[in-house]
């Protein structure tokens, strides 16, 4: 098998291959390893790779299993996979082994895929473009003068390069679904308790969930039928599919209500190019027989804004000093980012009533916005506000304003994601469009809670009718 063939199938297909015996495993993850390896110098979207996790020896334990071996990369964030490194983009965290693995990547492990290394992220995640001081900056295999998108930049990077056709990513404020935009891959944030996030309670405190970027929809769906579900301890959970999630990708759904919006709160603006793709997508939808009305819920964002804040920097607080702890290093200008110090530092002085009156601020927010699932089945919106994240645009190093500044800035071209993550929505960016400039433009839509059999259902309709398969960016293996 040559790169070009080896780029063509999704997971799914190449689990085939390997379960007819037409392919070893060994071979694909010797042809992942080799493609990263020649385009990692373009992007610098891949921290390491596990050179041990290569030969045919490594894979027994997958044989039997539904990816067989498949080659995989996880995002270098949150999730641990025993005695590897997990550094989460921080010089705070450099150097920092994986006591365990987490649940997630144990059912990974358990389902077949071969994690083979880490890819790039902001630090901490605190991003919506990719680039840190430990790492530098991760290029869009679309455009290498742009971003990515963040903070799972580089799982996407790594996944629309054609490097591995499914990485590991993450999602507290948007971080799956806008380097899915940026990159034209499919993109979905699960329900707040859909996957655990053990050994953890949770992630900054509800808002962050774990899934993965694909290049199609059934490898997402596939994925979650094998990683989803409550364990005990977990303090949320969302009740068990009826169907497998595969299956539902499939099948049309019935004609859904949809409501759509293309306008972002007031102190944001859209677009025209990605306005129109929105009505598009609207029109799209209504040719496949869905009834699409112009209405969307309304919430407050500059609360929204501030309960963030206080909810990141909370947790930025914890989670830094037990790195420092862990690690020996002081939090400091000489291991932590502009904008993290200035988190923490702000963070370090939150009154516990201020963090609660948040916690509260999240829940009176959710009840606004979810009753509008109740006379819809879908709200489509655009994933981002525009097309393209200039370098240096997002770096949390070079930014010198206000810690609140910063969440206003995010919103720029973010508006519609952290909201999903504050009520616990199923969300996915779906990259039905290019832009005049050949940038991909992604479509958001999100369910009620817990429905991610619709969206699975609408992915999978709209990626028959309106493919994306094909289209390649400039910097691809395959070339």
């Amino acid at each position: 098998m040559n790169l070009q063939e080896y780029s063509g199938y999704d997971a799914v297909g190449l689990a085939e291959l390997v379960r007819k015996k037409q392919v070893p495993a060994s071979e694909l993850n010797k042809l992942a390893y080799d493609a990263g390896n020649n385009i990692n110098p373009k992007l610098n979207a891949i921290v390491e790779f596990y050179d041990d996790r290569i030969e045919e020896s490594k894979l027994e334990s997958s044989k039997d299993s539904f990816f067989q071996g498949v080659p995989f990369l996880a995002k270098d964030l949150a999730l641990m996979d025993f005695g590897k490194k997990v550094e989460a983009g921080s010089r705070l965290s450099e150097g920092m082994i994986a006591p365990f693995d987490s649940e997630l990547m144990s059912r990974y492990k358990r389902a077949g895929l071969n994690n083979i290394g880490r890819t790039a992220c902001p630090e901490f995640g605190f991003s919506c473009a990719t680039e840190s001081v430990l790492r530098g900056i991760t290029s869009n295999p679309w455009n290498l003068e742009k971003s990515p998108g963040g903070s799972s930049g580089g799982a996407a990077a790594v996944v629309a390069s054609g490097v591995v056709p499914v990485a590991h990513a993450s999602d507290a404020g948007g971080s799956i679904r806008c380097p899915a935009s940026c990159c034209g891959l499919f993109g979905l944030k699960p329900s707040r308790g859909r996957i655990s996030l053990s050994p953890a309670g949770d992630g900054f405190n509800g808002l962050a969930n774990e899934h993965v970027i694909s290049r199609s929809v059934r490898d997402s769906a596939a994925i979650l039928d094998f990683t989803q579900g409550y364990l005990a301890g977990d303090p949320y959970s969302a009740a068990p599919p009826t169907n497998l999630y595969i299956d539902e990708c499939a099948k049309d759904p019935q004609s859904l209500t949809i409501g759509f919006t293309k306008e972002p709160n007031e102190l944001y603006s859209i677009d025209s190019e990605v306005e129109l793709c929105v009505d598009d997508a609207a029109k799209l939808c209504e040719h496949l027989g869905h009834v699409v009305v112009e209405d969307s819920p309304s919430w407050d964002e500059s609360s929204a804004i501030r309960c963030n804040l206080d909810l990141w920097a909370a947790n930025c607080v914890a989670t830094t000093n037990m790195l420092s702890s862990v690690n020996g290093r002081h939090v400091n200008e000489e291991t932590v980012e502009k904008i993290t110090l200035a988190s923490y530092e702000y963070g370090s002085g939150l009154l516990s009533s201020v963090f609660v009156d948040a916690l509260g601020t999240a829940n009176q927010i959710s009840r606004q916005v979810v009753p509008f699932f109740e006379r819809y089945d879908i709200l489509l919106t655009p994933t981002l506000l525009r097309s393209g994240i200039e370098h240096g645009q997002y770096s949390m190093q070079e930014y010198s304003g206000s810690v609140q500044g910063w969440f206003e800035k995010m919103g720029e071209i973010g508006n519609f994601l952290s909201i999903f993550n504050m009520t616990g929505l199923p969300a996915m960016s779906v990259p039905l469009f290019v832009s005049k400039s050949g940038l991909p433009i992604g479509i958001q839509f999100v369910a009620g809670y817990g429905r991610e059999d619709l969206l699975f259902q609408l992915a999978g309709q709209l990626e028959r009718e309106s493919p994306w398969a094909h289209r390649k960016p400039k910097n691809h293996i395959s070339y």
